[in-house]
């Protein structure tokens, strides 16, 4: 007898349905799977075997063979215990057919039965109902995350007695419910982190509110102690509130990485700070079964890199394409895998190996120990960047001082005036951010009279800049304009912008 269930499988962060299609027939007893499947799938057999004849039901001695189609598509990971079961006993007639259709069916199995949870859930069920699917079966643990898909049931199971009691009568079975202005109402984990903690660094705290309105990338110089790491962290404070649409991008990506635990969806923008240890593939992506990395875990966040000279080389070379593509691709012998990636870089180093570069009276590096400390930061990453600050050593008297600076509220209610008037300009473009322009748009939005043409001339030939800096110098002249709600990019907007990338002619100019 021949059956078939829906499962799915993960491409890049998109989910792919998979028909589990089975046949028992006469003659020699064989379990067999084919379909392009890798060890984890192909372990199944055994997983599946004995999961069943632990549920307390008998399969006779029959010729079995499970085909996972499309055929040409490798499948990956412990997903398919569930269905392929549920196909087999369908088979055998302790299921209706007719049951299983417009049903998604994902869990691992465990020998005795117990259905475990999976990785990309949300992604998986999200196709579904794109597809038009009714319903989707997966593990109890995973059944918040499947159950923010609107549009389509999500029923979470613990075992497989209880799935195929499921199947047989939907119509007594209560679908899982998620609120989601309970989620979305939630207190953020990091909300003890304030802007008002920060002393002084008033130049630095402007530079990040320019670059958080347009998610521009910066680069934070200084000594030890002087605040960088503090103020990185506080970024995520001062940003505007996830959308529904972003909150579902990012929760699809940490569904595949399996990070979501507990949680249904991503609320907060996402913070994170590897360490400079960090190898190419855990930053970027990729891996013999190919996850998401860092870079696609900071979308529509924060990708913080401490200590930047110390990373390896080689690998944060590799943010450069990501950083203008705002995606990454890993390209393998059957598929290539994209992952977004529209993170906003942050970076902090110290000038010298000792920290303390330019003062001569603290700092013990010679020049060749300092030129060869900044080299590892190469030219094009650093074009990379469109804001470069100082941080300054704080004074005994501005830590005693009890003026309590501005507050994450009242720095993100200016940003948001700021991308509003983004969101406004760009709504029939397809552009979020001002550091999203190309070099067309900019041509379109970034209009200078002859005065600010002339200052930016000046400029460019005086810091012999690149093309890519050009650009870059323009875009945040225009975020800056927004800050100050003008339309018109004036000559101190662009002489701000001048000013964030004139520093790294201080560190690593001829």
């Amino acid at each position: 007898m021949f059956s078939k269930a829906y499962s799915g499988t993960i491409h890049g962060i998109e989910g792919l349905i998979v028909s589990v299609e089975a046949d028992v027939s006469d003659g020699l007893p064989l379990f067999e799977m084919v379909g392009l499947l890798n060890s984890e799938v192909k372990e199944a057999r055994e997983r599946v075997r004995i999961a069943i004849k632990n549920s307390g039901f008998r399969l006779s001695s029959k010729r079995i063979t499970v085909n996972l189609s499309p055929a040409d598509i490798r499948k990956e990971g412990t997903a398919f215990d569930l269905p392929v079961a549920i196909a087999i006993l369908t088979s055998f007639g302790y299921i209706l057919e007719e049951n299983l259709k417009q049903t998604l069916i994902i869990g691992e199995l465990s020998l005795n039965g117990n259905v475990n949870r999976v990785n990309g859930v949300l992604p998986l069920v999200y196709s579904a109902m794109e597809q038009g699917f009714l319903r989707c079966i997966v593990p109890r643990e995973n059944a918040g995350e499947g159950a923010v898909v609107e549009g389509i049931e999500t029923y979470g199971v613990s075992t497989l007695r209880e799935v195929i009691n499921l199947i047989n009568d939907f119509d007594n079975a209560k679908a899982e419910k998620v609120d989601f202005k309970k989620i979305f109402n939630k207190n953020l984990d990091n909300e003890e982190l304030d802007f008002s903690d920060v002393v002084g660094q008033l130049a630095v705290k402007r530079s990040v509110e320019v670059a958080v309105s347009g998610m521009h990338n910066i680069l934070m110089i200084g000594s030890p102690g002087s605040g960088k790491t503090m103020i990185a962290k506080r970024i995520p404070t001062i940003m505007s509130d996830l959308s529904f649409k972003e909150s579902m991008e990012i929760s699809k990506i940490y569904s595949i990485a399996g990070l979501l635990d507990s949680k249904a969806l991503i609320t907060k923008r996402p913070f994170r700070s590897p360490h400079h240890t960090i190898t190419t593939t855990a930053l970027v992506g990729g891996g013999r079964n190919p996850k998401p990395g860092e870079i696609s875990l900071a979308h529509h966040g924060v990708l913080f890199l401490d200590e930047l000279p110390e990373f390896q080389k080689n690998t944060i070379e590799v943010l450069r394409q990501p950083l203008e593509e705002k995606e990454v691709n890993i390209s393998r012998l059957n598929a290539t895998f994209r992952y977004p990636a529209a993170f906003m870089l942050v970076s902090s180093m110290n000038p010298c190996s000792c920290g303390f570069y330019p003062d001569r009276n603290r700092c013990t590096c010679s020049l060749p120990m300092v030129k060869r400390y900044l080299g590892k930061i190469s030219k094009p990453l650093l074009d990379r960047f469109d804001i470069c600050i100082e941080t300054m050593q704080i004074d005994y008297k501005e830590l005693r001082s009890k003026e309590k600076g501005e507050t994450s509220a009242d720095i993100r209610q200016r940003i948001g005036i700021a991308r509003q008037m983004q969101m406004e300009r760009y709504k029939n473009h397809n552009i979020w951010f001002n550091s999203e322009l190309s070099p067309r748009n900019i041509k379109k939005f970034c209009k200078l009279d002859s005065k600010e043409q002339s200052l930016l001339e000046q400029a460019f030939i005086k810091l012999n800049l690149s093309a890519r800096t050009y650009h870059r110098i323009l875009k945040v002249a225009r975020t800056i304009a927004d800050l100050d709600q003008s339309e018109k990019i004036s000559t101190k907007h662009i002489s701000e912008a001048i000013c964030y990338r004139s520093l790294d002619q201080k560190y690593w100019g001829e």
